[in-house]
């Protein structure tokens, strides 16, 4: 117990501290944002907390319905919790989206769920929003060719995340759906990162222990193939996928209306959805930089002036995260504490 509580407080502490600096990182940033948000109308951008409450309560919903679909049932305030703390989890801790996969495993380790299982679920909604990312761009692609902003450079971005995204999945599903593929695949991969662990700790050659490694994989196999057995009931999943990332693009957009600035949203759905993709790509907490850099570049690219999308991304970001994060704080704090009573 004592040994728990002391892991507790350290946790605590590193939370604190990443906090901190990420508050420091970007102070400039809400600096811009408080002096922005003298110049735009508040109303619109208030928009931005009931469409996050849409978001979350559709990723509760996702993680709802896969889970139920492993033959587990949840009720829906407790996976709209989760989907705040894993919010914060990936927007805080610098580890290009693993942190969420290492957190629903121990955060579903509490309701007796395998970590398998749960890896599998946390796959599972990125794979369906990203198939639910394809159907937006088609539908941004020709929200720009009806406005004649559909260059070659944005056809390009848009055709090459598409590919990128199908491949992708295709090529995950590819490798999870053998139990051979995956166990090679993922012992190679734990193989590689001991020996890079070596070199900073010479006497752990195996930090990652391989045979829970492919325990871990094999249950997740495991899992897979139930869910490939019920596809059917993945409709549900994917439409709560397309309303999150539905919610995300509405509130970009309601904060340009908040500036009073007309955009196309087929440039915001592109922008977005290439920005999305390179922050969860990105070491830093919450694609810090990456993200706004490259959506600026983007709308740019439509034909948005940076004078104009650069801010509204900073406010909507920042916005975002001040509704967001703290709720997401404090039922992870809640977790914490209540794992440790366990």
């Amino acid at each position: 117990m004592q040994r728990q509580k002391k892991i507790k407080t350290i946790i605590t502490v590193v939370t604190f501290i990443v906090l901190a600096l990420i508050t420091y990182g970007i102070r400039d940033q809400i600096a811009e944002t408080i002096d922005n948000l003298q110049t735009a109308n508040p109303w619109p951008i208030l928009l931005i907390i009931p469409l996050a409450f849409v978001n979350h309560y559709s990723l509760g919903k996702l993680y709802q319905s896969v889970f139920r679909t492993l033959g587990d049932r949840f009720r829906t305030r407790s996976m709209i919790r989760l989907s705040l703390e894993l919010n914060f989890v990936n927007n805080v801790f610098p580890s290009a989206g693993v942190s969420g996969f290492s957190y629903i495993g121990l955060r579903m380790k509490g309701e007796e769920i395998a970590a398998g299982k749960s890896a599998l679920v946390q796959v599972m909604r990125f794979a369906l929003q990203f198939i639910s990312f394809q159907l937006l761009l088609g539908l941004g692609l020709l929200s720009l060719s009806i406005a004649g902003n559909a260059n070659n450079f944005v056809i390009m971005v848009a055709a090459s995340l598409v590919t990128l995204l199908f491949v992708g999945t295709g090529l995950a599903l590819f490798i999870i759906s053998s139990k051979q593929r995956m166990n090679g695949f993922f012992t190679g991969l734990t193989r590689l990162a001991n020996r890079l662990i070596q070199f900073i700790r010479p006497k752990n050659p195996e930090t990652i222990n391989i045979r829970r490694v492919e325990r871990l994989f094999t249950e997740l196999h495991k899992n897979y193939r139930r869910v490939r057995h019920n596809l059917l009931d993945l409709k549900k999943p994917l439409f709560y996928a397309l309303v999150s990332n539905l919610t995300e693009v509405l509130s970009i957009f309601v904060v340009f209306i908040a500036f009073g600035a007309s955009v196309n949203i087929g440039a915001v759905i592109i922008a977005y959805a290439v920005a999305n993709f390179a922050g969860i790509m990105s070491v830093l907490p919450g694609g810090i930089g990456v993200y706004e850099g490259l959506m600026t570049a983007v709308l740019v690219a439509t034909g948005v002036p940076v004078a104009i999308s650069l801010p509204v991304i900073v406010t909507f970001r920042i916005v975002s995260m001040a509704t967001q994060l703290p709720i997401g704080y404090y039922f992870y704090q809640r977790n914490l504490s209540e794992q440790t009573h366990l």
